[in-house]
């Protein structure tokens, strides 16, 4: 069982993260990768920090013309240096994505088969947090018409929570604040305490 928790990110922090990415050419998910790496590093108090993040599965041509959703799961670790530079953790993030972009081909289930975890009904397998950078989602949530077919967000009434913790963060226009969302785990966190994780990103 889940619940959401909603947050705006403002639009000059938007900025921010758009000109940090290309001050160390590195991708604005890479940032949010960062900074999220550093967030559960200390909220958990850990170095060893371990994040899942959805990717495009449509990596065959033959895939292109199929309706369906093909997405596989990335599972990114870094180690989160406390005494490091933010500059250094980026370009520690962007080694990890771009390493694990290059083998995005690989099934999520696989790597869960070949890494073998210690099995529980009660967490996911290798990654409790996900992040998912969602750059067409604030378009979706106002609405598309696609050849006389309206299409409009629907909120669930049950929210399930498949991990401990996810993160979407829906980019907007310039000048408009982007958005950010966490579904989370009921047993494990309450509202307030996900509200204050949100502030801490």
């Amino acid at each position: 069982a889940g619940a959401v928790v909603r947050t705006v990110l403002p639009d000059d922090i938007a900025t921010a993260v758009a000109r940090c990415a290309g001050d160390y050419r590195v991708t604005s998910f890479m940032v949010f990768h960062a900074a999220l790496a550093v967030t559960v590093a200390r909220l958990a108090a850990t170095t060893d920090v371990v994040i899942a993040s959805p990717i495009d599965g449509r990596t065959d041509r033959a895939l292109e013309n199929l309706v369906g959703m093909f997405v596989n799961t990335l599972v990114l670790r870094v180690d989160v240096d406390p005494g490091q530079s933010f500059s250094d953790l980026l370009a520690r993030v962007r080694a990890v994505d771009l390493a694990a972009f290059a083998h995005a081909v690989a099934p999520f289930e696989t790597v869960v088969d070949a890494v073998d975890p210690v099995r529980s009904e009660a967490f996911a397998p290798l990654a409790q947090v996900m992040l998912s950078f969602d750059p067409a989602a604030s378009a979706i949530s106002n609405g598309a018409s696609f050849a006389g077919l309206d299409v409009a967000l629907v909120e669930p009434t049950d929210v399930p929570a498949q991990l401990d913790l996810q993160l979407t963060v829906s980019t907007a226009a310039p000048g408009s604040p982007w958005q950010l969302q966490a579904i989370y785990a009921h047993d494990l966190f309450d509202a307030a305490t996900v509200g204050s994780m949100l502030e801490c990103f």
